[in-house]
């Protein structure tokens, strides 16, 4: 009777077990957990698969126990099966099989455990794989960015910078040199799609190109705008005069070049056009825009006996040059940053020669955006007299024209669309005397991308600042 009660209890306990395992598979736990989510700052591991596994992994270990203390059981009934009646022996043999059974199945949950929480553990580690990924990919990787530049030599140093600083960002950024315009094609370019920015702008000059009308209708303003404050106030322009003709014939400003009958004389004699009656200037190449300002400030003051010269720029300044320092009359427009000024010397073969009445916005010619041309005041208090003969009397010099902005322009759809860039294009700065230093080198025969390798390593705290800041703003 002990023996039959002990096997009851055993079957009770296997059938308690049974029922806490339960012989329905379609009740037991699902062997794929649902796919966590990836996020760009954070991994969301999958809490409640790893917790289903867990739980999984107890029960199969409380399922094992038991089981193993069936065996010990059924063991012990073994051990006294010689005294048990062929029934009770057979009840212990039965008893026996669904021990091991049990453990069989036991094991197998406890592997499906196993194999549910290594599923869960591989998935978080492909999403951290994932998160570093995108943390390390670059904003400008896997964009293009078409870049031009402008087609005179001193903006090439600024071009192939920012060429460079765009590379370290991801972009893929087009050779500017393929791209080489004057500003009148230049911001068509921009507003049609051709282009996506550049950085030779010199505003107010190029402000009556952002007015200009497309052939649908808009205008390039609104698809191209300046941005950024590369070198502001930094193109200083004018007019340079040799220094023995001025001081000789007492010539301070053009008008007064203008009004001496002697000084148009001496200086028509041997300038570009001989024996017409009129000084004809070295000014600027067709489209560059101060072609038109030129053109403009002579009819604004009236300028009867001053003409321009309108030719490739470097051959108009090797030719002036070589006047200059032979002492023969000769006017040129000229600007900085750039290297001309070491070849024309203010204060030494050469002096800037004032306007006594800089243009504004009257448009005098009627020219289109003309209205934009103004470059009032017209002054420079930097420049003294011994460079400048009309700051003699209130140390001004009346250079006659506004230091220009010399920065970036680019098309709307890339500043809003691309923040990276766009910060980048904000935030660089460069200094005048610094970027004419590098033109010089550039004009000395260097290589303007070697130039620039060079100088970005020399900057390199100023650097590394400017791109972690376009970083956090892509």
């Amino acid at each position: 009777m002990k023996l039959s009660i002990r096997v009851t209890a055993v079957l009770a306990v296997l059938a308690l077990v049974a029922a806490a395992c339960g012989d329905d598979t379609a009740d037991e736990p699902a062997t794929t957990a649902p796919p966590a989510t990836v996020t760009v700052t954070e991994v969301v591991v999958d809490e409640a698969a790893l917790a289903e596994a867990q739980a999984m992994m107890d029960d199969a270990e409380a399922m094992m126990a038991e089981a193993e203390a069936a065996a010990m059981e059924a063991e012990s009934m073994a051990q006294e099966a010689e005294a048990m009646s062929d029934e009770e022996q057979a009840a212990a043999a039965q008893a026996q099989a669904d021990a091991e059974a049990m453990m069989a199945e036991a094991q197998a949950a406890l592997d499906e455990a196993a194999a549910m929480e290594a599923e869960a553990e591989a998935r978080a580690a492909e999403e951290q794989a994932a998160m570093e990924a995108a943390a390390a990919m670059l904003p400008g990787e896997g964009v293009s960015l078409t870049m031009a530049r402008a087609n005179w030599s001193t903006g090439y140093f600024q071009a192939e910078l920012f060429r460079q600083l765009m590379q370290m960002l991801g972009y893929e950024v087009s050779d500017p040199a393929d791209l080489e315009l004057g500003p009148n094609l230049a911001y068509l370019a921009m507003a049609q799609g051709e282009a996506d920015f550049w950085v030779n702008s010199w505003y107010p000059g190029h402000n009556s190109w952002l007015a200009a009308e497309l052939p649908d209708g808009s205008l390039v303003g609104e698809h191209v705008r300046r941005v950024g404050e590369l070198m502001l106030a930094g193109g200083l322009q004018g007019y340079l005069i040799t220094k023995s003709f001025a001081e000789e014939y007492g010539i301070a400003t053009l008008d007064d070049l203008n009004n001496n009958p002697d000084a148009i004389a001496a200086y028509d004699a041997q300038d570009f056009n001989p024996g017409n009656g009129i000084a004809d200037i070295y000014g600027c190449p067709e489209s560059w825009t101060c072609d038109d300002i030129i053109q403009s400030q002579i009819a604004f003051s009236g300028w009867q006996n001053i003409d321009q010269v309108l030719a490739g720029y470097d051959a108009m300044f090797a030719e002036a040059t070589a006047k200059a320092d032979a002492g023969e009359p000769m006017v040129a427009y000229t600007w900085t940053p750039s290297s001309y000024i070491t070849a024309l010397r203010p204060g030494d073969n050469v002096v800037w020669v004032g306007v006594e009445s800089p243009i504004d916005n009257s448009n005098p010619l009627g020219r289109e955006g003309g209205e934009e041309w103004d470059q009032r005041p017209g002054t420079s208090p930097a420049i003294g007299p011994d460079a400048c003969p009309s700051a003699a009397d209130d140390g001004i010099c009346e250079i006659g024209w506004v230091a220009a902005d010399v920065i970036a322009s680019a098309r709307h759809d890339l500043l809003a669309n691309h923040p990276a860039a766009a910060k980048l294009l904000e935030i660089v700065k460069l200094n005048v005397v610094d970027v004419s230093l590098q033109i010089v080198r550039q004009d000395a025969g260097e290589d303007v991308s070697a130039l620039v390798a060079e100088w970005i390593t020399n900057n390199q705290a100023q650097v590394d600042a400017w791109i972690a800041e376009a970083l956090a703003a892509g």
